[in-house]
């Protein structure tokens, strides 16, 4: 069961963490019994303490069925984190609050995120974000064809694997192919497969993206930058779900769930002629549309931290995104939405000092790299960035 269970006695921070993973909508499990196998049990180190063993939070774990232990020590100098067991025991000594509102707090954040990391929820904060989650889990228990429309970066394939994994296609594959990446000339034959011989370089057969997600997910990433001409194809295969590959004679039937994505107008596209009227309408059968980082502030602080553990080498510890860098991140309008965010949390991380990223990491423009430090001589500053 992909649940979390939190053992609330004599854990302060536990109604916090609760209302964080609600907000990614991971499920939680209040009344754990023997044989309820949720993901994760999260106990405070002072309930752990006053157990009448060592091992009996284990022995506990164990009894539910739990996969992973987490214990939060609470009121920490420094937010430390420490893997036993393989790395289902961890330890995670929780600084104290500098806000008393968790969706700022990058100790909690960062709690929220380890507790959450292995379960495939999406990283959300924002209310307008676990509404589209609450949409997209709804879309996806039917076969519906799905049209996500949205700025570029803004989560757009996130949000399609979160329909598969809501499907009952969950346990096949999920194939995503990005329309603009891949030559005119050769986007066909990856699509729809090939015979051998069936053009110069064929040498043996390729049965294409199409029939490898048999069964599963196809996402068309960018559609919009789909060929006229392979888009009346692809239009065959939506409306008889069949396959010709190139160079066979034969027609192959295809099982598929399609999810396409477009940053642009489509309404605009189809008027310009760029775009088939007839192949967005039978794409467009469900909307869904993701909003820019600006529009959903709230994210900004989850997602600077969960790309805070993603890029942080394996073996430092987690730096503590400090409550005044969320708020300095938080004021930025980041055009380049999710992916401007990561390349900034990835600068924060080579220039912070210390266990903490302070508004002095935040480099968000390049004019803002040679930022002084208090009471250093400029020669020093350098080397102590580096080091």
């Amino acid at each position: 069961m992909d649940a979390v269970a939190i053992i609330a006695q004599e854990f302060t921070a536990a109604a916090a963490l609760q209302y964080l993973l609600a907000r990614r909508r991971i499920a939680l499990d209040a009344t754990p019994q023997a044989g309820s196998r949720p993901a994760v049990l999260v106990s405070s180190a002072a309930y752990e303490a006053r157990l009448d063993s060592p091992r009996a939070l284990v022995d506990h774990a164990r009894a539910i069925g739990a996969a992973r232990i987490v214990v939060v020590h609470e009121n920490a100098a420094a937010l430390r984190v420490t893997q036993d067991m393989g790395g289902r025991l961890v330890r995670v000594d929780l600084p104290v609050s500098g806000t008393a509102n968790p969706v700022h707090d990058g100790g909690l954040l960062a709690l929220a995120d380890l507790v959450g990391a292995d379960l495939g929820a999406m990283v959300a904060a924002d209310v307008a974000t676990g509404r589209l989650i609450d949409m997209a889990t709804r879309v996806g228990r039917s076969d519906v064809t799905v049209f996500v429309n949205g700025p570029t970066g803004s989560g757009k394939e996130v949000l399609a694997r979160r329909i598969h994994a809501a499907s009952r296609r969950a346990g096949a594959p999920f194939v995503a192919i990005n329309c603009a990446a891949i030559p005119e000339n050769m986007l066909e034959a990856i699509l729809f497969g090939h015979e051998k011989g069936a053009f110069t370089g064929a040498s043996a057969p390729n049965k294409g993206i199409v029939r490898a997600a048999d069964g599963g997910t196809l996402l068309l990433d960018e559609i919009s930058e789909m060929p006229m001409g392979l888009q009346a194809k692809l239009l065959r295969v939506l409306q008889e779900r069949v396959v010709t590959p190139l160079g066979a004679q034969k027609e192959v039937p295809v099982d598929i769930r399609i999810v396409a994505t477009s940053n642009r107008d489509m309404i605009a596209e189809i008027a310009a002629g760029r775009f088939r009227e007839d192949l967005f309408y039978r794409l467009n059968v469900f909307p869904l549309s993701t909003q820019a980082l600006s529009q959903r502030p709230d994210d900004i602080p989850a997602l600077a931290v969960t790309m805070i553990r993603r890029h942080c080498p394996a073996d430092e510890q987690l730096p503590l995104l400090t409550f005044e860098a969320c708020k300095t991140l938080m004021e930025h309008d980041w055009p380049g939405n999710v992916r401007e965010l990561e390349n900034v949390m990835q600068r924060a991380l080579v220039l912070r000092i210390g266990d903490r990223i302070t508004p002095e990491d935040i480099m968000i423009h390049a004019g803002t790299a040679l930022m002084r430090m208090p009471d250093m001589p400029a020669s020093l500053q350098l080397a102590a960035r580096v080091a």
